[in-house]
């Protein structure tokens, strides 16, 4: 990635949480922690991977959440180009990431290693 595509990825990152946060009313989407947005490098597609601690509950909840963020994609692609100073905002594809739902459930067994090792 080139220096701008990463500043550019950085922005959307922090902007998308923002608009996420305080604008999306999608009950779908709840609570979301942006993990790493990848941009192409022409700008023209951007790739926002997502996870959520609620996702740990199933299935279920992360095909909810999903369908509740490509819903709310061209509106949060509305938003941006209010707010950030690009030509063209790049178009918007969610992709849930496992990787704190793995890293809580690595920790959890992790933890039930070292009290069995104590007792």
């Amino acid at each position: 990635m080139s220096r701008r595509t990463e500043r550019v990825a950085e922005q959307l990152r922090e902007e998308l949480a923002r608009v996420l946060r305080e604008d999306v009313t999608d009950p779908r989407v709840g609570l979301v922690t942006l993990t790493r947005v990848d941009v192409a490098p022409d700008l023209t597609q951007a790739l926002v991977f997502w996870s959520s601690m609620t996702t740990t509950a199933g299935e279920e909840s992360t095909q909810e959440i999903a369908e509740g963020l490509e819903s709310a994609a061209s509106f949060v692609r509305h938003r941006l180009a209010q707010v950030l100073p690009l030509r063209r905002v790049p178009e918007l594809r969610f992709r849930f990431d496992p990787s704190l739902s793995l890293g809580t459930n690595t920790l959890k067994v992790l933890s039930e290693l070292r009290d069995e090792e104590k007792a």
